[in-house]
């Protein structure tokens, strides 16, 4: 493997490993919003 197909595959991991984790924290941070819903305040 050269140098530029290692790039490219770092590149790519990266960016994926980098997207799949904010898609899990959005996720985790859904669930949450779920779990504890924002309480209307009365006056």
């Amino acid at each position: 493997m050269d140098n530029f197909t290692f790039g490219v595959t770092m590149m790519v991991c990266g960016m994926g490993g980098t997207i799949l984790t904010l898609w899990v924290l959005s996720l985790i941070m859904s669930l949450l919003g779920k779990a504890f819903p924002e309480k209307k305040e009365e006056k």
